[in-house]
């Protein structure tokens, strides 16, 4: 038996963005056993994933969470967060450890002086990289996201109109400056001319409901904080296009393999965290020849610059035609 630890606190697409990890392991290492450390908040993410034996719910106790591990022997650990508390717990593991390159100074580099020396390299490619010496090859499959049983959305349940297929808007975002303003999302869905799903969490309800009632659309559905993650990526698994930012639901869509129009703020898919192989005809917009950007790795509550044209400057018709084009295609 060989045991090793993935280390990866959060968030959602990060995570989502390590799946081909175990997977490579599992299948190619003879006798893996996968340990997954995760926030416990992230934990409901990975419960029905095959190739993950165990999962450690992180509550932020580092000194009871190395304890814990301690009693499992763990031969290897895979450091995918690479932060001051993944070096504490492999510090106190004393275990051979591998931890992914995050290309954080390139990025500073890029963020401050607008200087590109990143490679162009995906996430999952570097993930993948802190695994070379164990495996020997590198599959094409992609990401992978699992849907416990009961946790699926009956396509049946929902309105006539939406089960010949619609387009899925994910409003979401951890930065204000990943998303369209709410002007925006209005104007966008107002050139959409199929059935659209608002995808987010709790947070985006509000958000959600002020964007149906600035239209006098009858085919939209807020699904904003009334679903879990699983039945929200089940939504997206029916989904035909994806438009979305720069968050979680944008890798599980990337999972699904769904056709995805993303779109980018203060980020910019040059930090290497685009969809990774998603459906064919997927597509990025974002606004070129911006001076201040990227501004930020992560970002912000509000532009720093107020203008705020990474976002108000999109070609929203551009993203309602690529939909309209990718939602007819077979």
């Amino acid at each position: 038996m060989v045991k090793f630890l993935i280390v990866r606190f959060s968030s959602i697409g990060d995570i989502i963005l390590t799946t081909p990890v175990m997977r490579h392991l599992k299948q190619q290492v003879e006798n893996a056993e996968i340990h997954y450390l995760t926030k416990t908040a992230y934990a409901p993410l990975l419960a029905a994933n095959p190739y993950i034996d165990y999962i450690y719910p992180f509550d932020g106790d580092i000194k009871s969470c190395i304890r814990t591990l301690k009693k499992e022997q763990i031969d290897y650990i895979i450091d995918l967060h690479h932060n001051v508390r993944s070096a504490r717990i492999k510090f106190g593991l004393k275990r051979m450890d591998f931890s992914v390159h995050k290309l954080n100074w390139k990025k500073w580099l890029y963020v401050t002086f607008k200087t590109d020396r990143l490679p162009e390299r995906h996430m999952v490619d570097r993930n993948l990289d802190t695994i070379k010496d164990f495996i020997s090859e590198r599959d094409q499959h992609g990401l992978e996201y699992y849907i416990p049983a009961g946790e699926e959305i009956d396509s049946a349940s929902m309105p006539k109109a939406y089960q010949n297929g619609f387009i899925g808007l994910s409003i979401g975002g951890q930065h204000q400056t990943k998303k369209l303003p709410v002007e925006s999302l209005v104007e966008l869905c107002d050139k959409l001319c199929h059935p659209i799903v608002i995808l987010g969490g709790p947070e985006d309800q509000a958000t959600g409901e002020e964007i149906i009632s600035s239209l006098q659309n009858n085919e939209i559905l807020n699904s904003c904080g009334k679903y879990t993650i699983h039945q929200s990526a089940s939504l997206v698994r029916q989904a035909k296009v994806l438009i979305t930012h720069d968050t979680g639901l944008m890798h599980i869509g990337a999972a699904f393999q769904k056709r995805i129009i993303s779109v980018w703020g203060n980020t910019v898919p040059r930090f290497g965290m685009f969809p990774y192989r998603s459906g064919p005809g997927s597509v990025q917009f974002e606004v070129e020849g911006l001076k201040c950007r990227p501004c930020s790795k992560i970002g912000y509550k509000q532009c720093p610059r107020k203008h705020f044209k990474c976002m108000v400057e999109q070609d929203l018709e551009g993203i309602a035609e690529a939909a309209h084009r990718l939602f007819s295609e077979p």
